[in-house]
């Protein structure tokens, strides 16, 4: 029997691990086999603790679950009608093959999982057959699962020169943002005026309420950009539809260039195979951003030029981030905050730049940001574990790429004025010791990563920090000072502008629905264009939804006198929005009516919970049945969502 790659990586864990990992595998396979028609035996819910603890963290698991022909939707794993029941079947022999040897016979049936010693030692004696690794033949056995041992290193003179190659394209490649007919083009493609005239609007809204605020118009612009661009611009590409009849593909290798496809920078075409009607649809991983601006559409690599484009074209200072563990996004400097900013359009994120190591499990090695001016070695920003960083630095010599970074950006920076070369290294200056301040992940950073299919994520290993999100504590709200004073913590939220605002102290805004959020499960913004409407929902295929907000006023040495809640729900068909008020042993409900209802009974308390809970709806639609906070995107001025807390001493 041919060996399953999704086994064979399996077969990689400890006996103990297989076996049991296994015995789940099968029960599932033999539920669907046992049962055809039955849908319960189709479905894995995600958040089920089985599958979160037992499959989710074993190499190789979820992947048998996918060559199986289980599919993801929202929240669940599901095996479509469609799928083919013989591959379930030959995953399911294969498994058990290996099981019942393990067993019985006491040595594995699979003859690509051999021990990782034994698969690098293969490794070894290819390579040294040739004169370089690159082209050094491999086993069967060794190419059909990914090596997880690392082959024999080349010789550091190769190494060396293939980073070198590395630095000289992405520098050479940055320069064709700075094209003036380029940046126009992108310029005709981006609604500037309307997001200048947002910025300008929150600018202000800010600034009435904090008049010490540090951010610029330009930090504003920059929120309002990565916004329009991962919302209504760009798409992600997992596999393309079928050209002929729509149905889903499978990636299944590359297919030639043609002379068109070099011509803008694709060296790679994807084959987009549908197993329906047998046709390849061909996906050119194009590098030119002015095709990009035509396709809007692609994965990181694509998305990253595109965005930096358009972040030059809206005349902002931005450089390309190439990380070596194969991520892409982009930096932009804040002239009123005198930094650089991270900025992932892929995630629509900013300024969150431990999250690939903290949220996303990332082992970073070198990351490096490339402008129109020079190259700067970045990586101590997006880490706060330099030793364990410093420790996978191995491909070239610390000193040699300092000399090399610094060759290039002396050559780059010779027409440069004394003016522009004092700025660069001002700018540089301040990053180092960024660099060596110490750090800690935000909660925002805790999160793992939301582009991409799972099976994708899976395979990238970039779903660790989504449990650690699940775990960690979220956003708590606690008295400022002024609060305290003023002995009432006042918070609003607006749908529309997808911001909290807490009024009574002058302070900060909160762009995002969910960075004040306690605990959510199930749950997302809806933004639906064509009606202009807006409203938070449980995510597709779920049956139940929730969402905190968590008020803690121990730290600050107060307690509740009163609360007054303000909350805006809508239901539709037979969906049911509930919502309560927690505090200790005592919960009260109250209704999303959008009328203020006072509550007395939490006098005493020093903490509390708002809580909402969305469930019901009918049919594949019934997961909108359920709203919150259902506004039209014209009404930026009103209140979605209102807490007062008068306060009194502990």
């Amino acid at each position: 029997m041919a060996a399953s790659p999704a086994v064979t990586t399996l077969c990689e864990n400890s006996n103990e691990v297989f076996l049991d990992v296994a015995k789940l595998l099968l029960t599932y396979a033999d539920n669907i086999l046992r049962n055809p028609n039955e849908e319960k035996y189709r479905s894995i819910r995600i958040g089920n603790p089985t599958f979160s603890t037992k499959l989710l963290p074993i190499k190789g698991a979820v992947e048998c679950l996918f060559e199986m022909g289980f599919e993801e939707a929202e929240t669940h794993l599901v095996f479509p009608k469609s799928a083919s029941v013989d591959q379930l079947r030959l995953i399911r022999e294969s498994l058990a093959a290996e099981r019942d040897q393990r067993l019985h016979g006491g040595q594995s049936v699979q003859p690509a999982a051999r021990p990782l010693a034994a698969t690098a030692s293969a490794s070894t004696s290819a390579s040294a057959s040739t004169s370089t690794s690159a082209s050094a033949p491999q086993s069967s056995a060794a190419s059909s699962q990914p090596v997880t041992s690392p082959p024999a290193q080349p010789s550091s003179l190769e190494n060396s020169m293939s980073f070198f190659v590395t630095l000289q394209s992405n520098f050479q490649h940055v320069m064709m943002y700075e094209s003036a007919e380029l940046q126009q083009k992108a310029l005709s493609h981006i609604p500037h005026l309307q997001l200048s005239s947002a910025a300008e609007l929150k600018l202000k809204e800010v600034t009435e309420v904090d008049s010490e605020c540090k951010l610029g118009r330009e930090d504003f612009l920059v929120l309002e950009l990565l916004r329009w661009f991962k919302q209504d611009f760009f798409s992600w590409v997992d596999c393309l539809p079928c050209s002929r009849c729509g149905g889903k593909t499978k990636n299944n290798g590359s297919l030639s260039p043609s002379t068109d496809d070099i011509r803008w920078g694709a060296q790679r075409v994807e084959n987009h195979y549908c197993q329906s009607c047998q046709l390849s649809t061909r996906f050119p991983r194009y590098n030119n951003p002015e095709k990009l601006l035509e396709t809007r559409r692609g994965r990181c690599g694509e998305w990253a030029n595109c965005f930096t484009l358009c972040c030059r074209a809206m005349g902002l200072e931005a450089r390309y981030i190439w990380d070596s563990t194969d991520h892409v996004w982009t930096e932009i400097y804040s002239t009123s905050q005198r930094r650089w900013l991270h900025c992932d359009s892929c995630e629509n994120t900013c300024d969150k730049p431990l999250l690939y190591e903290a949220g996303w499990g990332k082992k970073l090695a070198y990351i490096l940001a490339f402008s129109k001016d020079q190259v700067v070695d970045v990586t101590w920003r997006y880490s706060f574990k330099h030793p364990e960083v410093l420790s996978r630095r191995t491909k070239v010599q610390e000193a040699w790429l300092l000399h090399t970074i610094n060759g290039l950006n002396a050559s780059r920076q010779q027409s440069l004025t004394p003016d522009r070369k004092k700025e660069l290294t001002e700018q540089l200056l301040v990053e180092l010791v960024e660099f060596i301040s110490p750090k800690e992940p935000k909660a925002g950073e805790l999160g793992g990563r939301n582009s991409g299919s799972m099976a994708w994520r899976l395979a990238r290993g970039e779903t660790k920090g989504a449990d650690t999100a699940a775990q960690a504590p979220g956003y708590v709200f606690t008295p400022t000072e002024k609060e305290k004073s003023d002995r009432l913590l006042h918070v609003r939220y607006n749908a529309a502008k997808d911001q909290y605002c807490r009024v009574s102290s002058n302070s900060d805004v909160t762009e995002s629905w969910d960075q004040c959020v306690w605990k959510k499960e199930s749950v997302f913004r809806k933004t639906e264009n064509d009606w202009k409407m807006v409203y938070i929902s449980r995510t597709e295929g779920s049956s139940m939804g929730k969402i905190s907000w968590r008020f803690d006023l121990a730290p600050a040495g107060m307690m509740i006198k009163s609360v007054s809640i303000m909350a805006k729900s809508q239901t539709f068909h037979s969906g049911k929005v509930c919502w309560h008020l927690q505090a200790g042993q005592i919960t009260t409900e109250f209704s999303g009516d959008g009328r203020m209802q006072s509550f007395q009974t939490l006098g005493g308390s020093s903490e509390f919970l708002v809580i909402a809970e969305l469930s019901g709806g009918e049919g594949d639609s019934s997961w909108q049945h359920s709203q919150l906070f259902r506004q039209s995107l014209d009404e930026t001025e009103e209140t979605s969502f209102e807490i007062l807390v008068h306060l009194q001493d502990a």
